[in-house]
């Protein structure tokens, strides 16, 4: 199973960002279109592709906003729910975890037709009031819109992870800095979150793969405003050089990029979180 839905499609994509179609003549006719060897052509061809680049800007601007926000919304809300004085706290934790139960597409969709002018009640609201109603669709305020989706959306994730991590440290823990005079914010700060740090790690590691990956909501934006191309994201000029211009050769070379882009990244921070980990061990 794991070599036919895995292995066999990496492989695949591979071969494919190797080769090129060469059109003979007009392209008409058998054998005018071939598949030959293109070698790192292809690569050359992404790694200069000025909208793949600019795409990847995009992305790292969003990933900016997204990853810091959510992580810290999710650390939050996870220590507000493990306080003692917290109450109803299964209703809380459901009610913060449901957003991410909603598939993206439909998310994106509910936010967008809530930030489009036209049927907007929050635009209705501050037209009434007399306020400014500023476009969420349009310009900068674009990348706090599709921002604003993917935390909604995954924050309730990364705080049952955290959240479940905190409910595993033993209850003498606590007992012994109440002892010692401790106050709730101190045990949070000194004690509960570094003993949850290899679980902020993970959420990160994750959210981190997730933002390389953005897709949907961009796409699911796209027909409410002239503002997103179809090469916001990598992942979206990958899918506009496939499905787009059918050129499938070009777009596994972005697929692989990006592939590597998001095992590089990943493999730098984790090694980078085990050798702190070390360190402090060492100490």
């Amino acid at each position: 199973m794991f070599a036919l839905f895995f292995a066999l499609p990496i492989g695949y994509a591979l071969w494919l960002s190797l080769h090129k179609v060469e059109v003979k003549g007009l392209g008409l006719g058998a054998g005018a279109r071939a598949e030959v060897w293109a070698g790192v052509e292809n690569y050359t061809a992404a790694l200069t592709d000025s909208e793949l680049l600019a795409g990847a800007g995009r992305v790292v601007g969003y990933g900016a906003i997204v990853v810091p926000v959510m992580l810290g919304l999710a650390l939050v809300f996870a220590l507000m729910l493990d306080s003692e004085k917290v109450r109803g706290t299964r209703f809380t934790r459901l009610a913060i975890f449901l957003p991410y139960a909603i598939p993206g597409v439909v998310a994106a969709l509910l936010w967008g037709f809530l930030y489009l002018p036209d049927v907007s009640p929050f635009h209705f609201v501050l037209d009434e009031l007399g306020l400014p109603q500023p476009d969420l669709l349009d310009g900068g305020p674009l990348y706090l819109a599709l921002s604003n989706i993917a935390i909604w959306g995954g924050t309730g994730f990364n705080m049952i992870v955290i959240y479940t991590a905190l409910r595993a440290i033993p209850a003498e823990v606590y007992e012994a800095a109440r002892l010692d005079g401790a106050t709730p914010l101190q045990i949070a700060l000194r004690i509960k979150v570094p003993m949850v740090a290899p679980s902020l790690v993970l959420t990160f590691f994750f959210s981190i793969i997730a933002t390389l990956q953005v897709f949907s909501e961009p796409t699911t934006l796209k027909p409410l405003t002239n503002s997103v191309p179809t090469t916001w994201s990598p992942l979206m000029k990958v899918y506009q050089d496939a499905f787009g211009k059918g050129d499938i050769h070009a777009a596994a070379a972005g697929a692989v990029l990006i592939a590597v882009a998001t095992l590089v990244l990943s493999f730098g921070f984790l090694r980078a979180a085990n050798s702190r980990a070390k360190q402090e061990e060492a100490r």
